[in-house]
């Protein structure tokens, strides 16, 4: 893919890994655009079940690299300007770029996950850390906000008072008590092989039923009630009777390891 992010592609799942492991994974433009690049590629790839992001080396990812993004004074301000911009920028695809994906995202978080890298796991479906995993939503610590689409996520997860302290301190927490508060949906000591044989869970369902219901939650979940029951309907329509669901329907009907040996045709739901 890049030099920054990786893509490995093994019977449909797909492994994004962040890869500067030097730095402990720190984010430089060649990453956020590499992460870009990454997920239009993954958006066209109609084989893939599922994606897991993880980060090579210590760390998950360490967050913003601010010498590398500000190192250069006048790449900088052009990359500043996207702030005044009245539509999705670089910073923000980092992370709401996997929420147009037909597929889960499954972040599997190690060593240390602060400000642009919890807000990358953010962006995933699911997020599985080690207990010991750093988490921290560190901009207050640089002067600066979440703008990497953190808050936005964050809406989805914790109360309002919660998304407000945790912002407010920059404070670290560990993995454990990142779940207890929601920010974290499970801990492993070993949140890769828990991410796969999650994916692989996942992937034994029809494509276009996994696909509807990621999007349907994410539109029916902030939304009001009439509105989310239209969703409802919206994505049923797009798989009641289609190839796929006859064919989960019928493996339903049976017991046994059959259920995982199906062999559903190309996910056909768009966002």
């Amino acid at each position: 893919m890049t030099e920054r992010i990786l893509l490995t592609f093994d019977n449909g799942l797909a492994v994004l890994t962040l890869n500067r492991p030097d730095k402990h994974n720190g984010v430089d433009e060649p990453m956020l655009r590499g992460m870009v690049l990454a997920q239009r590629t993954l958006k066209k790839r109609r084989d893939v079940r599922a994606v897991i992001v993880q980060g090579a080396g210590p760390s998950f990812c360490s967050g913003i690299d601010a010498k590398a993004i500000f190192g250069q004074p006048l790449r900088a301000a052009l990359l500043m300007t996207q702030l005044w911009w009245p539509v999705r920028n670089v910073f923000q695809a980092w992370s709401m770029g996997f929420r147009e994906l037909g597929v889960p995202v499954i972040a599997a978080i190690h060593g240390n996950c602060f400000g642009a890298g919890i807000q990358l796991a953010l962006g995933a479906d699911i997020r599985i850390a080690r207990p010991d995993a750093r988490v921290s939503i560190m901009e207050a610590r640089l002067g600066l906000v979440p703008d990497m689409g953190g808050p936005t996520l964050l809406r989805e997860l914790v109360p309002l008072d919660v998304a407000k302290e945790l912002t407010m301190t920059g404070r670290v927490l560990s993995g454990s008590a990142a779940h207890e508060l929601g920010l974290v949906t499970h801990v492993s000591d070993d949140p890769l092989a828990h991410a796969t044989a999650l994916a692989t869970e996942i992937a034994a369902r029809s494509p276009d039923s996994v696909a509807a219901s990621k999007f349907l939650l994410q539109r029916a979940w902030g939304a009001s009630e009439g509105a989310a029951l239209a969703h409802e309907r919206r994505y049923q329509r797009r798989v009641v009777g289609r190839p796929n669901q006859k064919k989960a329907l019928a493996v339903s009907q049976k017991r046994g390891p059959a259920q995982l040996a199906i062999s559903y045709t190309t996910r056909s739901i768009e966002s």
